[in-house]
C-alpha cells in the first residue's frame, strides 16, 4: 500500500469515526468550510467540474461557471458530511431526509413482481436515497461498487453501504451481471449509478450535445429480465430534505437487434439524466473527465483509427 493510499484510507476512516459524532449544524459548517477552501485552491477537480458545467450551461459566463463550481463543491461536501453521518442517523431522520416525486413508478413496478432497475447519475446523495428505500419502503436492493485502492478503503465503503441495508457487489470480476439478473427475476430491486462508463463496453450516447459513453448494464438487464428501468435524479434545495424524481420507465424497443435496443435505451436514459442535471447542475458531482473529447484515447480506439 502506497503512502497516498494509506492517507486516503485514514482520512475516510476519520470521517466515519469522527464526523458522525458531530452535531449536525457543526457538520454542515465544516463541510461548507472545506468546500470553500477546496474551491479557492482551484485544483484539478474544481477545474474539471467547471469544464463539465460548461457543457451543461453552454451560455454561462466565466463568473457564472465559478459560481456554479462553488455551489457544486458545497453540494459535494454536503454529500460527504451526510454520508459520514448516515450510519448514526435514526430511522426517523432517514425517512424525513428525502422526498421523491414520481414514487408511484417504483412502487407500482415492485408490485408487479417483475423487478425494477433504478439508474442514477452522480447527483446529490444517492446513498441517502438508498437508505430511504431500505428504511421507508422497507425494500432491500442490490448495487455495484467500484473497486477502490487500497482494498481496505473498498472494504470500508462496502461495510458502510451494507450497514444501510444494501447488498453490494464488486464492479470487477464479471459475476455482478448474473447476480443482478437473478435478483431482478426474483422480483427484486437493483440500483445503479450509471452516467459514467467504468468499463470498455459502454454505449455511446449524445449528452448535452457531445458524445460520451454510459454503462450498457441497465438496458441489458431490462432486456434480459423484463425488469422495469427507471431513471432517477436527485437534488438539494435550501432545506435539510433532499429532493428527487423517479422518471417514467424507459421502454424496451419492440424491434431491432440487442445492440440497437441497448443504444436506444441508453440514449433515453442519458436524456432523462440530462433533464435533471440541467435543472440542478450544481448538484451533479462530476469531478472527472466524462466526454470522449476529454478522455485519453483508448488502445482499441487507436486500433480502429
Amino acid at each position: 500500500m502506497s503512502a497516498q493510499e494509506r492517507l486516503a484510507d485514514a482520512l475516510y476512516g476519520l470521517g466515519w469515526g469522527v464526523v458522525k459524532k458531530l452535531p449536525e449544524p457543526v457538520a454542515v459548517r465544516l463541510g461548507r468550510s472545506i468546500a470553500d477552501l477546496a474551491w479557492k485552491q482551484r485544483g484539478k477537480g474544481v477545474l474539471r467540474l467547471e469544464s463539465n458545467y460548461a457543457r451543461v450551461v453552454p451560455d454561462a459566463s466565466p463568473e457564472r461557471l465559478a459560481e456554479l463550481s462553488r455551489a457544486g463543491m458545497r453540494s459535494y461536501l454536503r454529500y460527504w458530511m451526510e454520508s459520514f453521518r448516515l450510519p448514526a442517523w435514526s430511522k426517523e431522520r432517514v425517512k424525513s431526509g428525502f422526498h421523491p416525486n414520481g414514487l408511484h413508478h417504483l412502487t407500482d413496478g415492485l408490485a408487479q413482481g417483475k423487478g425494477v432497475i433504478l439508474a442514477l447519475p452522480h447527483m446529490a446523495n444517492w446513498d441517502l436515497a438508498g437508505a430511504w428505500v431500505t428504511t421507508e419502503l422497507e425494500t432491500p436492493f442490490t448495487t455495484v461498487a467500484e473497486r477502490l485502492k487500497p482494498e481496505t478503503l473498498y472494504d470500508r465503503f462496502v461495510a458502510y453501504r451494507e450497514g444501510l441495508g444494501m447488498e453490494v457487489l464488486p464492479h470487477s470480476g464479471g459475476a455482478a451481471f448474473g447476480t443482478l439478473a437473478r435478483r431482478l427475476r426474483d422480483g427484486g430491486l437493483v440500483c445503479l449509478v450509471a452516467e459514467r462508463d467504468l468499463s470498455s463496453s459502454g454505449v455511446e450516447v449524445r449528452f448535452f450535445g457531445e458524445a460520451t459513453r454510459i454503462p450498457a448494464g441497465p438496458a441489458l438487464l431490462a432486456q434480459q429480465t423484463g425488469a422495469l428501468l427507471l431513471p432517477v435524479t436527485l437534488w438539494y434545495d435550501d432545506s435539510p430534505v433532499m429532493q428527487g424524481r423517479v422518471h417514467p420507465p424507459v421502454p424496451v424497443p419492440e424491434t431491432g437487434t440487442r445492440a440497437e435496443k441497448t443504444s436506444v435505451m441508453a440514449q433515453a436514459l442519458a436524456d432523462a439524466f440530462a433533464t435533471g442535471i440541467a435543472d440542478h447542475p450544481e448538484d451533479w458531482h462530476m469531478l472527472q473527465r466524462l466526454w470522449l473529447k476529454d478522455l485519453e484515447p483508448r488502445p482499441s480506439d487507436g486500433a480502429r483509427s
